[in-house]
């Protein structure tokens, strides 16, 4: 009683009605939309707003690439952990409840990055963060499917949209914007008083609900999965580590791909035998289904990690500000918003694989043209690439969703989802973690061989070095001595910025090889479904998560 009666006074000092609140107002389920686009801005913009400030933290907590992933591999790892999850909690105790949960955990993670003073703090912050973001989203989509009845679910559900595009377009831009004028922290700190803003609306706005049929939660299945993913993430960045002498072969390393490969078979064994699954891989045996997650897979690698990997490059070789850096990526979300619904009618009324196959093709030629990219590579050819890759992703997006749960029954569109959407998060944390350990191996490769190229006793090095140290001598007031010395060092400093250049271009060629993959299930699967097959409804449904 207590509890209601803070409530109504909350409510009066507002002076807000109680009756805008009730269920049964009509303004109800669109103050519910507001309060789930709030939480949903916040935990998409989390995924994109840090890539740009990577420079900076590294250089704050003296840290290398290997070590400075994990702040973004960290926050992806664990909102795929809680996707599935959430479903159950909220079934269990309350979709409110769980809600509010997810909200509390996000801002308090945020809370925590903003004071973390070193990079171990900061990785566990963010673990916090993930997991109250994964919370957050498949919660709110199935609030949304839930207070809107199917006449209004899309138009709900694309005001939704909005806000996960905004943040998706605006993330780096806000995050360059911060970091160039005050600080990396407040990248973080600016989510607390947004997310406090939400936790109270949501205590004042959203309705209870609970499940009365609660399904059993699989802990094997959670335990499994929560140990398989980080531990082969772990000996993947670790792999070329400058900390690691050994390599590969390295005990540790060797230790930790074989727990990765027990707990991954345990979970899949798990899973497929059980009667309550955390994750429902039989749904994968669906032909069309398992090859749209193949094509997630894929493609997520890709383009989680090539996005992990411009800014590195725009800022560290090119000499961007976080600002400018982050604001080559808005065009991408600003095209693919428009393109997404002429593909997505395209796809409905001819044929869906023609706009995935064409988005994929842009998609290998943007990967493609970045791997040109050089010191001396000029902003209209980064924006060309990036427009095209905002084209792609428009194209492919709306159409492999939708052949994808072409024959899922309507029963199994949650769950469908659900998995969809985990598999989009692992796929991108490999990719990070995949292309940054490529990146520190192949800029080792190429300072080796330029290094090596490098004759100090040459005629040509002694005439570079000779003509470097003159005009350093004249416009920096150096003795001659001094000037050689430094002369030395801005070209092997050359050499070495043009050695991460390279791998630099190596990594966005595997992108695009990886991309090229995706083709093969996309060329196996179905466009057209067989007279016998209904179809199921897409009403809002399929958007739901478990």
């Amino acid at each position: 009683m207590r509890k209601v009666s803070n409530i109504h006074n909350l409510r009066r000092k507002l002076r807000t009605p109680d009756s805008v609140y009730h269920p049964k107002n009509k303004l109800y389920k669109w103050f519910v939309l507001a309060n789930v686009m709030l939480g949903t801005f916040m935990a998409v913009l989390d995924s994109t707003i840090v890539n740009v400030s990577l420079p900076k933290i590294m250089s704050s907590f003296g840290v290398g690439l290997s070590t400075i992933q994990w702040v973004i591999t960290a926050y992806m790892l664990s909102m795929a952990a809680m996707l599935p999850t959430s479903g159950w909690l909220a079934d269990k105790f309350g979709y409110k409840k769980v809600y509010f949960w997810g909200l509390f955990l996000f801002t308090l993670g945020s809370l925590l990055c903003g004071m973390s003073n070193d990079e171990t703090s900061l990785i566990l912050s963010r673990i916090l963060q993930g997991l109250g973001a994964g919370m957050i989203q498949p919660l709110g989509m199935a609030i949304i499917t839930r207070e809107f009845p199917p006449h209004q679910r899309g138009i709900a559900l694309g005001f939704w949209s909005i806000a996960a595009a905004a943040s998706v377009s605006f993330g780096p831009l806000i995050g360059g914007y911060l970091v160039d004028n005050f600080s990396w922290q407040l990248i973080f700190d600016v989510n607390v008083p947004v997310g406090i803003i939400a936790l109270i609306f949501t205590i004042i706005i959203q309705r209870e609900f609970i499940n009365k049929v609660s399904r059993k939660f699989d802990y094997i299945g959670f335990i499994s999965v929560v140990i398989f993913l980080p531990v082969l993430l772990y000996a993947l960045s670790e792999g070329n580590a400058q900390t690691n002498s050994a390599g590969w072969s390295a005990p540790y390393i060797l230790i930790c791909f074989a727990v990765s490969a027990i707990a991954f078979a345990v979970f899949i064994t798990q899973e497929l035998t059980t009667k309550n699954p955390l994750i429902d891989l039989r749904l994968l045996g669906n032909y069309n289904f398992g090859m749209t997650n193949i094509v997630m897979l894929v493609f997520s690698m890709g383009m989680f990690g090539s996005t992990f990997l411009l800014p590195l490059y725009l800022q560290n070789s090119m000499g961007y500000t976080a600002l400018q850096s982050g604001a080559v990526f808005l065009p991408v979300g600003i095209i693919q918003g428009a393109v997404s619904p002429m593909s997505g009618r395209f796809a409905d009324k001819l044929d869906a694989k023609t706009p995935i196959i064409l988005g994929v093709l842009l998609m290998v030629l943007s990967f493609y043209l970045n791997s040109q990219l050089s010191f001396l590579t000029e902003r209209p050819f980064v924006m060309t690439s990036l427009y095209i890759r905002g084209l792609g992703m428009g194209l492919m997006f709306t159409p492999l969703t939708t052949l994808g749960l072409l024959t899922i029954p309507r029963e199994k569109m949650a769950q469908a989802s659900g998995i969809s959407n985990t598999i989009r998060q692992i796929g991108g944390s490999l990719g990070v973690a995949v292309l940054s350990t490529v990146l520190t191996a192949r800029v080792n490769f190429h300072a080796q061989m330029y290094g090596g190229a490098v004759q100090s006793g040459s005629q040509t090095f002694q005439h570079v070095t000779q003509n470097m140290a003159n005009y350093i001598q004249q416009h920096a007031g150096s003795s001659l001595g001094t000037a050689v010395k430094q002369s030395q060092a801005l070209l092997m400093q050359h050499v070495s910025s043009q050695a991460f250049i390279q791998g630099v271009d190596d990594d966005f060629l595997l992108a695009a090889g990886i991309t090229l993959i995706g083709f093969i299930p996309i060329l196996m699967m179905r466009s057209k479904k067989s007279k016998t097959q209904k179809s199921p409804d897409h009403s809002g449904e399929a958007i739901m998560m478990e």
